[in-house]
């Protein structure tokens, strides 16, 4: 099988631009498309399917469908945004899925899309900074194809990734191959903890509010900011439980002594 790409409706755009909310740390990249597609009417245009996905089928009311992710499309403001988003990429862990199904994925994604007029690429998808995200209002970093691209992302609040650094996945993958084909586009990740499994809503709103800022999308951000406070409420009470056990934690001050 290796990567199929099911088309349901033959679609040909002008300097389209995409999206990319696949699962990745915190889930951040695939809330903020995820919100996006409730709010917005896009139209699906095509299933990826993969056997690198993982070896399972999804039921739905009694009724099973393979695993798959799905392009969509939405035409604002005189430009053409195609949105890929899904429940899967393949698994990091090489014993699942091997690095050249990874590869083989996101060349097939690049393929795809390049044939049909899109010419910008944005991944979203979250960075781990570990602990640190607990007493942190997350940044947006950006890693881009070139450095008027990263400027462009600087104007609207995002920061520069650091020196050096890695990024894993479809959402560094695509991006990179899609620069191989002379695309442009840019990496968008929200601050993140590796640890929140269940999604960082928090980060994903801050996404969410670079891309309005952006390219000036309407949404709705009432639910996504209940999300996101909860997610802060509970990173208030552990700061202020961490400072507790600090405190009880602290010696006594020694006494001070004159020579």
């Amino acid at each position: 099988m290796a990567t199929t790409i099911k088309t349901l409706k033959e679609m040909k755009f002008k300097n389209g631009i995409l999206l990319t909310g696949l699962p990745g740390i915190g889930l951040v990249g695939k809330i903020a498309v995820d919100y996006m597609l409730t709010q917005i009417k896009a139209e699906k245009f095509a299933e990826v399917y993969s056997d690198a996905f993982p070896p399972s089928v999804h039921t739905k009311n009694g009724i099973i469908e393979l695993i798959k992710d799905e392009f969509y499309y939405f035409p604002y403001k005189n430009k053409d945004f195609v949105f890929l988003a899904g429940p899967v990429q393949p698994a990091l862990d090489f014993r699942i899925a091997s690095a050249s199904e990874h590869y083989e994925f996101a060349k097939t994604i690049v393929d795809y899309i390049a044939e049909r007029g899109i010419t910008t690429v944005y991944t979203l998808a979250g960075i781990n900074v570990g602990e640190q995200r607990v007493g942190l209002e997350p940044n947006i970093v950006c890693a881009a194809t070139d450095e008027r691209m990263l400027e462009e992302w600087k104007k609207v609040g995002a920061i520069a990734d650091k020196p050096e650094g890695l990024i894993t996945g479809a959402a560094g993958l695509i991006l990179g191959l899609a620069a191989e084909r002379g695309l442009r586009g840019a990496c968008l990740m929200g601050e993140t903890s590796s640890k929140l499994i269940y999604g960082d809503h928090a980060a994903a709103k801050k996404l969410l509010e670079i891309l309005i800022k952006k390219f000036k999308f309407k949404l709705d951000m009432k639910k996504i900011k209940k999300e996101a406070k909860k997610i802060q409420q509970t990173f208030s009470q552990i700061t202020k439980q961490l400072e507790a056990q600090q405190e009880e934690k602290q010696p006594e001050e020694p006494l001070s002594y004159v020579r």
